[in-house]
């Protein structure tokens, strides 16, 4: 395999701490400065070593129930409660999940920096895991019994807070662990079950539609279930040996939320790139519920067995989007232009479902898609793990990351509301300039990170 130039040979040693300098894994002699964090937190990452197959297999399957537990709501089990609580009021889901998306966003670096920070005998990580999966199963309880759209509102940003710090948690567990020449592969496998999740997700909600209760709980238990299996096999290890010297101020905190993009430009550049891409995503998924029952003239109720027959054909797709994008981005040395290609393939399938008005033309648009952004998403996370300014703040990094999917989660439901009223008639929303836009803007992320990102083959 050939080498990437921002990786150091020596990897898998322990991150030395001289004075309050701190030296990334990452840093090479080609990363230039934008790898080295001078007067940084005095804080020193484990070893990395390979992982087992049998870590890669209970990881992928966490993720998988994360994702699950997640994404029924955000995909399926929400719209069917505004649909319940507020008929005809489809911006509703928009504004619910947006402001959601905000709250969570404010408060991710907090909790990394914590998580960077904890030491405690069931590691960093694990804490947070199974505490938010907890809040998380908790919370959709009350939204399926809430009985009005506030309070629905209310536990969306509870359930959203523990589900995503669990998902949060598994991913960094993935930078503390796993070394660069593994990265590929296991952004794959995790990836697979991020798209995937979803469709079944959707299949288990549809086999018990006639019970909004269990619509709402039954896939947040088996993602928690799941998720327990993972942190009892294949246990994190105490944290307590860990070296931290600092402690966690005012400065440290907000200094959490920002990076300097001139010092690490290739951190920058990807997280721009992953910021705009994300953008057009969640401008075609944010209603996929609506657009479907709109476009095959079903009620929405009815939808969910649509979206989990289209889903399972899009399966394939997914998997093998990740697989062959992780797996011979490894092999071959390169990343960057499998970005490109999925970029590039998302633009396909969205032009595909823009104009699709009938089940067939929107099964080819979705499997296109699927495969599309599961080849952009496994391969670009593994382009986040090889420019991370600091490995020992893994936590703290890819909060800011995540920004640049959580921002557009945010902000796409907000806008998208707008953009379907543009030239609508009567009752049907234009959601074909909702998707041409979405194309425009993953085509230009996709290109941003093709182009500007030099670290990284």
């Amino acid at each position: 395999m050939r080498k990437y130039s921002n990786l150091d040979t020596k990897s898998s040693r322990a991150v030395r701490v001289e004075a309050t300098t701190v030296l990334p894994t990452t840093a090479g002699p080609a990363a230039g400065p934008q790898n080295q964090e001078v007067n940084g937190p005095d804080l020193v990452a484990p070893p990395l070593k390979r992982v087992s197959a049998s870590f890669l297999f209970w990881i992928t399957v966490a993720n998988f129930g994360a994702s699950l537990a997640l994404m029924v709501p955000l995909t399926y089990s929400l719209a069917v409660r505004v649909t319940q609580l507020a008929p005809g009021h489809e911006e509703v889901l928009g504004y619910v999940t947006g402001t959601a998306q905000l709250i969570y966003l404010v408060l991710s670096p907090l909790l990394g920096v914590w998580s960077d920070r904890l030491r405690s005998p069931f590691g960093r990580r694990t804490p947070f895991i199974v505490v938010g999966s907890l809040v998380g199963l908790v919370a959709v309880a009350f939204i399926a019994v809430a009985p009005n759209i506030f309070l629905v509102g209310v536990g969306w940003v509870v359930g959203l807070m523990g589900w995503a710090t669990a998902g949060q948690g598994i991913q960094t567990i993935l930078a503390d662990k796993v070394p660069e020449e593994q990265r590929g592969r296991a952004s794959a496998l995790t990836g697979v079950t991020t798209q995937i999740a979803p469709v079944f997700g959707i299949g288990i909600a549809y086999a018990v539609v006639s019970s909004t209760l269990m619509i709402f709980v039954l896939p947040a238990i088996i993602g928690l279930v799941l998720i327990l299996a993972f942190v009892i096999i294949k246990r994190e290890g105490s944290s307590r040996a860990i070296v931290r010297n600092d402690t966690v101020g005012v400065k440290t905190l907000f200094s959490s939320y920002v990076f300097n993009p001139r010092k690490y430009p290739d951190f920058g550049w990807n997280w721009l790139g992953r910021f705009i891409f994300f953008m057009g995503l969640y401008f075609n998924t944010t209603f996929g519920t609506f657009f479907y029952a709109q476009r095959l003239h079903i009620p929405v109720i009815q939808v969910a067995g649509v979206v989990a027959a289209i889903g399972i054909i899009g399966v394939v797709a997914a998997a093998g989007g990740a697989l062959l994008g992780g797996f011979l981005s490894d092999k071959l040395g390169r990343r960057k232009l499998f970005t490109l290609i999925g970029s590039l393939l998302f633009v396909a399938g969205a032009c595909v479902e823009a104009f699709a008005h009938s089940l067939l033309p929107l099964i080819v648009g979705s499997v296109i898609m699927q495969l599309a952004i599961a080849a952009f998403s496994v391969v670009d996370q593994a382009i986040v793990f090889a420019v991370l300014p600091s490995r020992a703040e893994a936590g703290r990094y890819l909060a800011v990351v995540a920004f640049a999917q959580k921002i557009p989660s945010a902000i796409a439901p907000l806008i998208a509301p707008l953009i379907i009223t543009i030239g609508a008639v009567g009752a049907d929303k234009n959601y074909t300039a909702l998707y041409l836009i979405g194309a425009v803007f993953a085509l230009i992320g996709g290109l941003i990170i093709f182009t500007k990102v030099k670290s990284v083959r």
